[in-house]
């Protein structure tokens, strides 16, 4: 019966070292005020206070947090955007008495000034500038903000614009405008495309036409040369020139009918086939180049140069 008399004492000595004993977290900092009054600001560990008359007046967190603010306002180009601002601030640990005891809502106190921030740099501003020079923005929210919340033991570390969101027909407008430069400057690139093949195939054409034209005249001087040879080689035998070209006139056209002969699928070609074609050939062009050294004799007997020459 002794024994259960000390219970209720056991109990009320551990509920009472309970109240002197308190622990504080990490990165937390914790505001004692007596009777009423603000007494000191504890850390982390185990801290002692003194019953009923310290109490544990607030818990206030020391790590970095964000609060994110969503402004709709309006460019200088009268298009409404809406921006997200993300404000990275801490409780300064020097400060904690001023975080809690001087600033109530610390959230709206840092929205208004966001607000009125950005309500001024971005009404000054083209819809394109805002999207460049949002780091701009954020600066100057970081400036107004840290000179304002200093006081109130707040440490603005970092401003960020997120989001630029304009009106959905002005994104709209946006993306066609800026198809339509990339369709025109891909028109642009098949037209250089196109210009530059036709250049070159005209290039390749005119070569090969050069070309042509040099192998046809190197094959005419060869058979001139070799025809040339043949009358050389045939007068060294004592046939004059003329029989020799009759020959060669003669032989040749043999050898044309002998090749048109030997092909398959040649076409049809009707050509004299006597022994005097050849001869007839041969008187026809013999006249036909005694007739234009004529006229070119007469050309030149006409000519006034030529005569003020002889005179």
């Amino acid at each position: 019966m002794g024994n259960l008399l000390w219970v209720p004492v056991i109990l009320f000595g551990i509920l009472l070292l309970f109240s002197f004993v308190f622990i504080v977290k990490q990165q937390t900092a914790v505001l004692i005020e007596t009777f009423g009054r603000f007494t000191s600001v504890r850390h982390s560990g185990i801290q002692l206070k003194i019953p009923f008359v310290q109490r544990i007046s607030a818990r206030v967190g020391l790590k970095i947090q964000q609060l994110d603010v969503i402004i709709e306002t309006k460019t200088l180009d009268d298009v409404f955007v809406k921006l997200k601002v993300s404000v990275q601030y801490v409780v300064i640990k020097e400060k904690v008495y001023e975080a809690f005891y001087k600033l109530e809502y610390p959230h709206d106190q840092i929205t208004s000034y966001v607000f009125d921030v950005v309500r001024a740099e971005v009404p000054k501003m083209k819809l394109d500038d805002v999207f460049v020079k949002k780091d701009d923005i954020a600066i100057a929210v970081k400036s107004e903000l840290q000179e304002a919340m200093l006081e109130y033991g707040y440490d603005i570390i970092k401003t960020l614009v997120t989001d630029i969101d304009p009106d959905a027909q002005v994104k709209e407008a946006m993306n066609r405008i800026n198809a339509s430069e990339r369709e025109k400057i891909a028109a642009q690139f098949e037209g250089d495309a196109a210009r530059i093949l036709i250049v070159e195939k005209a290039k390749a054409e005119a070569e090969s036409k050069r070309l042509q034209g040099q192998g046809i005249a190197d094959q005419r001087r060869e058979i001139a040369r070799g025809l040339e040879e043949s009358v050389e080689v045939l007068n060294k035998v004592g046939i004059n020139s003329q029989e020799a070209s009759a020959l060669i006139v003669v032989t040749q056209h043999y050898d044309t009918l002998q090749s048109i002969g030997e092909e398959t699928n040649t076409n049809l070609i009707l050509l004299p086939n006597s022994p005097q074609a050849g001869s007839d050939m041969l008187n026809n062009m013999v006249a036909s180049f005694t007739a234009s050294n004529m006229i070119g004799e007469s050309m030149k007997k006409q000519d006034p140069k030529n005569k003020g020459k002889e005179a």
